[in-house]
């Protein structure tokens, strides 16, 4: 890890970085606290607060293009955050090649978000709360993303769980939109007990939590330790980017507004546990077993995902089973170690603009289709939607990873990696692409083509401008995200922090890769046209379907895994420990009580009043006395 300079030291606009936080942080102060004053210019405020974040990003981008490789970390110290004896903690910032990778995508996206949901919100009476709420988000991730050590990490780690569950359940007065929300943030707290344990052994282990720190220092500690540090991490990890075990929120989270799937998928929260494994690498790379279990949890992950994308008649959920499965992708390069962390980052920023616009292209879709998210009720969209469907078709190539398109680029490298690496594992990962190539063709069969099968009442309109322009820009970057790998650019850009790559020669050429993995994808293509586009769309779910079918449309009974492995063992626990408490706990004392309480029913029998019964109990007593001498004198 290159050692930071400080930003008083570097001067320029590094001196403001601790306002790319502030910015939408103010903003959401303002919102909350302004109250119904502030409706009126509430989510214009708040797409503000977005886009100054952006343009700062983006000048600090440039400013460390604009310096040496080694001097390419920037760190500023805000205040002594703790302080207890020998340790102490700043609330310090860092930008890096890694972090302002992140910044640029977080800002990015999410202000297109933000113009986006001026939109799509425009009726909503508690629109300016919901644009609070964005940027509370997008404040807490890029705390997440610019902290300079774990326990700033794990503020914004639990900032973003917070933000998640307002957004989630912002539809509060829909059941199954609160249950979702407290699912969501039920299931990431397990994930927040690794994460928590892990700073606990950074400190017990280090003395620290600080990453340069913990980077110079990673070589003395023993391999338990830091594989034990490793497995809590990724704990932490998977449950915020919705690894198995920790998958089913995911899926619930669809409750919320669209633009919501869209900034927790594309530019926020599940992005944080691909975030927090590479910027870890320190730790995974002297922890092989660690590292091992990213890759098994990675591979169970994308093809889990992929499997349920198949199966999902709501246009969001099919697009949240893709976001599983991608993110495993991601997980899987950071898994693979040196060989793997630029292009875990490269393809989650290319997933970033061609999901982000693929979700907003769905709400679209769901804006013109009277809300309605079965895909059933849908077809022949395209020909009145043409500029949603011709945007969300590039996001559809980029994903399945057609020549030239972003996710070619990125996915691609991320399986002739794995093949190489692990290959089971790449296997895996060749196996999903074809499996991505199915249920994305599917998506769009049923969504834009065959014939309509619009619901009476239903009058499917393009969608105004405000929501379309980001859509195009989404669409454009979806396009074009693979320019970030035009002469190795990103992974240059990121070896000062994950490394440089080795050298090492394929067993193939690359592009022998490439053409397999594109023919894959052409075949789980060409059976999505057999099975679906040359047949008509049932407008109800058929019965008589496979198991394999019904476990994907049952999120392969994760939630029933939870159930029998967790919730019930849980609550019989917890049933056993009440019962015990009354039984031991309460007994003892209530027992004593009613003991104590004989004695003195008894006690006040013999205080009756009479003075003939006080003489006869101190004659008794005398006579016991003179009794006892007596006995005793003999």
């Amino acid at each position: 890890m290159v050692d930071p300079v400080s930003a008083a030291d570097a001067g320029g606009v590094f001196g403001l970085l601790w306002l790319v936080i502030g910015l939408p942080l103010l903003g959401a102060a303002v919102l909350l606290l302004g109250g119904r004053r502030t409706d009126p210019w509430g989510h214009l405020l708040g797409t503000a607060m977005a886009v100054g974040s952006f343009v700062l990003s983006t000048l600090m981008l440039i400013g460390l293009m604009g310096r040496e490789e080694g001097e390419r970390a920037v760190t500023q110290h805000l205040w002594d955050w703790v302080s207890v004896g020998d340790f102490e903690v700043g609330m310090d910032l860092l930008v890096d090649p890694l972090s302002i990778l992140f910044l640029m995508l977080i800002t990015g996206v999410g202000s297109l978000i933000h113009v986006y949901s001026i939109g799509y919100m425009e009726h909503d009476p508690r629109r300016r709360r919901f644009f609070a709420y964005l940027n509370l988000f997008v404040a807490a991730m890029l705390m997440l993303v610019l902290a300079e050590n774990y326990l700033g990490i794990f503020l914004g780690w639990e900032g973003v769980g917070l933000a998640s569950y307002l957004l989630i359940g912002f539809w509060q007065h829909k059941p199954s939109a609160a249950a979702a929300a407290k699912k969501a943030f039920v299931i990431n707290r397990v994930g927040d007990i690794g994460m928590s344990l892990a700073i606990a052994m950074f400190f017990v282990t280090f003395g620290s939590t600080s990453f340069t720190v913990i980077s110079a220092n990673a070589s003395g500690a023993s391999e338990g330790a830091l594989t034990a540090i490793g497995l809590l991490l990724l704990l932490g990890a998977c449950g915020k980017s919705a690894q198995v075990p920790l998958q089913a929120w995911l899926l619930d989270a669809m409750e919320g507004p669209t633009p919501v799937s869209a900034l927790i998928h594309a530019a926020t929260m599940v992005t944080a546990g691909v975030y927090l494994v590479t910027r870890s690498n320190f730790v995974f790379e002297l922890a092989p077993a660690a590292q091992t279990a990213v890759i098994v949890v990675a591979t169970v992950t994308l093809l889990w995902g992929a499997v349920i994308g198949c199966a999902k008649d709501d246009i969001k959920k099919a697009l949240a089973g893709s976001t599983m499965s991608q993110i495993g992708y991601m997980m899987l390069a950071a898994g693979l170690g040196v060989y793997g962390y630029a292009f875990a980052i490269f393809h989650l920023i290319t997933h970033g603009f061609f999901k982000a616009n693929m979700f907003l292209g769905a709400g679209s879709v769901m804006h013109g289709m009277n809300d309605d998210v079965d895909m059933r009720a849908y077809g022949a969209l395209r020909k009145v939607m043409p500029v949603t469907f011709l945007t969300f078709a590039m996001g559809y190539l980029a994903i399945i990873g057609f020549p030239l398109f972003s996710g070619f680029w990125s996915k691609d490298k991320i399986i002739e990696t794995a093949l190489v690496e692990s290959p089971v594992a790449g296997a895996a990962a060749l196996i999903g692409a074809g499996v991505t190539g199915f249920y994305m063709t599917r998506l769009m069969l049923m969504t834009f083509f065959g014939e309509k099968r619009w619901k009476d009442g239903v009058h499917p309109h393009e969608s105004p401008s405000v929501m379309t322009v980001p859509l195009m820009v989404l669409a454009a970057l979806s396009v074009l995200g693979g320019v970030l790998y035009l002469g190795h650019w990103i992974v240059d850009w990121l070896a000062p922090v994950v490394g440089e790559i080795p050298e090492h020669e394929l067993p193939m050429p690359a592009i022998v890769y490439s053409i397999i993995t594109v023919a894959v994808v052409a075949v789980g293509v060409a059976v999505a046209w057999m099975t679906v586009g040359k047949r008509p769309v049932p407008t109800t779910p058929p019965t008589d379907v496979s198991f394999v079918t019904r476990a994907a449309r049952a999120d392969i009974y994760g939630d029933a895994i939870n159930d029998g492995l967790v919730v019930r063992p849980g609550a019989a626990l917890t049933r056993g420990l009440v019962s015990a408490d009354r039984s031991v706990v309460d007994g003892l004392f209530t027992g004593t009580a009613t003991v104590l309480a004989g004695i003195g029913q008894g006690l006040r029998r013999a205080q009756n009043g009479f003075v003939r019964s006080y003489a006869l109990s101190i004659l008794g007593g005398v006579i016991l006395v003179l009794a006892a001498l007596t006995v005793v004198n003999l």
